[in-house]
This record gives C-alpha cells, structure tokens and sequence, in this order.
C-alpha cells in the first residue's frame, strides 16, 4: 500500500508516550532532539518514524506497550516504504534481549541512557537528519521538572532500581537551568517529579537538597510549584515549614504510602514501617488545608483479613483527597514475588474494589464543600466536543492524576488561571462557570 505525506517538507514523526510524568519528560527530550527534522503526526499512515517510549512498572503496564509495540508493526506492516520504528524506555531496559528476539521488525531498541544520543543512532536511517536540544513542552498549562532518576530505596515489590538504577539527582544548576527555560515559555505550573522527591541531592552531598532547590524555584515566575512521588519518610518539619511559608508551592501531598499495617510494611521494605498515621498526622498538624494522595497495593502476600480491615479503616479515619489502588503483581526479579502466602487473583480484585467503593464516597464528600464557592482554576485543554467547555484544575487537583474541574464561559485560554464559581460537584470532578 502506497502512502502520501501531507507535509512533504519535513518527515511525519508519530509518538507514542506510556507511562508516568518522568516518562513523558524523556519523551519531550526526545522531541526536542528531532522536532527540527520530523513534524509531529498523528496518523501512521503519515510517519517515517515511529517512537514508542513504553512503560514497564508493572504487568498491565507491560502489557499496555506490547499491545502498542504489536499494533504498530501491524498497521504498518503493508505499507510502501515502511516508517522505522523505535522503542525506548522501561520496557527496553528491563527486557532488551526478549524484545529484541521477539520483535525483528522493530528498527532501532535504545535503553534509557541513549536517549540522548538517539540523533546519532537516527543518522543511519536518516542522513540529512537535523537536530536541536530544547525539549518540546506538550503540555501548555504546566510542565513536568524531573530532578532526579533511579531510586535507592529497595522495596521488595518494586521493579523501578532495577530499570532505572540508583539515585541520580539532576545538578542543581542544570534543574535552574531548565526551570528557565519553562519560565521563558511562561508555564504557569511546574510540577516535580522523580523516583523520590525527597531524596534529591543525597547522591550528590547537597544539605537539604529538596528545600534548597524549592527556594530557589519560587523565584522564577511560576504560580504554582506542585511536588510529585515525596516518599513518606523523607516527610520533616523543615519540608513542611517552607510548603506553609510560600504561597508558590502548593500544600498537595503525594505520598506512597502502599499500606497501613506494620507487619505488610516489613514484608514490603518500606522504612516507615512502624506507623505511617505519624507522617499523616504531622503533616495536617503544620497545614491543616493539605491535600492529601496516596496509593495502596492489597492482595500483598501474607495480607490476612486482619491486616485487610486494618488499611480499610485507615482509609476510612484519614479521608484521602485522591487515593489510587494496584492488586498485588508478582514482577519477575523481585523479593516479594517469592514470598509464600500469596491472595487469590479473586480476593484481591475484591479488596481493590472494597477501598475504592469506600473512597468514592470520601472523594465524594470532601468535593461537596466546594458547591457554591470560587476557586481559582488552571486550564489545561479545550474540550473537544463543546466549544465553551474546558478542562481544569483546582491547587488540590494534580495533572493526569486526580479529577478535573470543568470550566463553561466566553473567551477562556488555555494555560491561563480564572476564578471558577463551582455550580455542581461530582465523585471525583468539579462542574463551575466563569
């Protein structure tokens, strides 16, 4: 099958990013290293070049950039010429030999620490290639700040050391240095990501890495600074003191906590493993506004009825903002996947579902207090069937993650704030008029 590009000045390039913010922002590196040759498209049909940047955390998330990685050699397989196709990201790293014994057709498989040098990799196929090295922002509300990579904590279920390897904190200079560059393109939310948030600079021997650097970022021009993946116990008054002090940086809380029991906390190798309602606690103590997110995982091995009751009712007294649960996987490589006294692929579904039909109604309640009031409200996109219909957010509403608030009125943009007077309130989103 013949096929027609409708830019013929320039390449088509299509992309396809899986997984987490971090993994979005190799991406945006990535389009900035080619967005001078290629244009962005979106139909297949259209691209000389495939880059499928896949996620592998856990098993639906291996199975998610496989079913990419087949659709794309599938739809492709007949056309004349035939774009190239590249794979990156976490999928690589963890399975680099299978992926390449299982899928010839794939033309270039470049782990996470070649990224940066994927022009060169390219040149083969593409010898007038050009190149620059701005990261293209695909998100024009906000934009992701990635500070560090890899993790040294060593949770028994977790898959991340492995693919990502230990903690490499980004240079205080080089952070700035970007975080310049979003100013430059008038991003009006810088949201912070790593592995571990609290760590950062540990690797590197700063002193109070993570405050040092949030003093600094609130003197660029941004409006809200929002902090992502703050493992609990790095949580301490002094974190906590500078969140309270400056208006820029958003009381928003995103803390893995994974359980609540001290007997599955051992079992998982999480630090905290003594009382995680002390981090909980001492953080409303200093800011009795903050919202609060976490994760669980249920179905853990040796998780007993008993310890199950113990998470619902934690749950239930310290009514989470935003709340995400994943069933226990046993990920190939990891301690937990060899513990005896594993749940039933059945109970733990139920379980999953126990916690969440309990947040719902939390999220629900917690929401309803907004009816009737003004909140101030970021818009990240139009709404794609109705022309006055935008999607927004609220301080206490994280990018991707968390609900939205929907915004009706006349001549909005995005990427800009407006006071929002909220008329309805949904389980998990808001409905308001500007």
């Amino acid at each position: 099958m013949k096929r027609t590009n409708s830019h013929p000045a320039k390449p088509g390039l299509k992309v396809i990013s899986l997984g987490c913010p971090k993994n979005l922002v190799d991406t945006e590196k990535i389009l900035g290293i080619l967005v001078t040759h290629f244009i962005l498209v979106e139909d297949l049909n259209q691209a000389q070049l495939v880059l499928i940047n896949t996620c592998s955390f856990i098993q639906p998330a291996i199975e998610e950039s496989l079913e990419n990685i087949c659709e794309v050699i599938a739809s492709t397989r007949h056309l004349s010429p035939k774009p190239k196709i590249v794979l990156t990201g976490c999928l690589v790293n963890r399975y680099f030999q299978e992926i390449k014994q299982e899928f010839p057709e794939v033309d270039l498989i470049l782990p996470i620490a070649e990224q940066k040098n994927i022009y060169h990799h390219l040149k083969t196929f593409f010898p007038e290639l050009r190149t620059s090295q701005q990261r293209l922002i695909t998100t024009p509300a906000y934009a992701y700040l990635k500070i560090s990579e890899g993790c040294n904590n060593r949770c028994s279920f977790c898959t991340i050391p492995r693919i990502r390897g230990k903690l490499k904190s980004v240079p205080q200079e080089l952070v700035l240095q970007e975080a310049k560059e979003l100013e430059k393109a008038k991003i009006k939310e810088v949201v912070i990501v790593a592995q571990d948030s609290t760590s950062y600079g540990k690797d590197l021997g700063y002193k109070d890495g993570l405050i040092t650097l949030l003093h600094k970022l609130s003197e660029f021009d941004f409006q809200w600074i929002r902090l992502l993946y703050l493992y609990p116990s790095g949580i301490d008054k002094n974190l906590l003191q500078i969140i309270k002090n400056n208006p820029k940086i958003l009381p928003y809380f995103d803390l893995p906590l994974q359980h609540s029991h001290p007997d599955i906390l051992q079992q998982m190798g999480r630090p905290f493993k003594k009382d995680p309602q002390l981090i909980i606690d001492q953080i409303r103590e200093i800011l009795p506004q903050a919202s609060l997110r976490t994760t669980f995982i249920v179905g853990f091995p040796g998780e007993t009825s008993k310890h199950f009751e113990h998470l619902v009712h934690f749950v239930e007294k310290n009514r989470f903002n935003h709340l995400g649960v994943f069933t226990f996987f046993k990920e190939e490589g990891t301690r937990a996947a060899k513990l005896e006294r594993q749940v039933s692929a059945q109970e733990k579904i139920k379980r999953k579902q126990i916690i969440m039909q309990l947040q719902s109604k939390i999220s629900a309640q917690i929401l309803k207090q907004w009816e009737g009031k003004s909140l101030e409200v970021i818009i990240d996109r139009k709404n794609p069937e109705w022309p006055t219909l935008f999607e927004g957010r609220a301080w206490f509403q994280a990018p991707e993650i968390d609900g939205l608030t929907y915004v009706s009125g006349e001549n909005i943009k995005v990427g800009e704030f407006y006071q929002a007077q909220i008329e309805e309130t949904k389980v998990y989103d808001l409905v308001g008029l500007v």
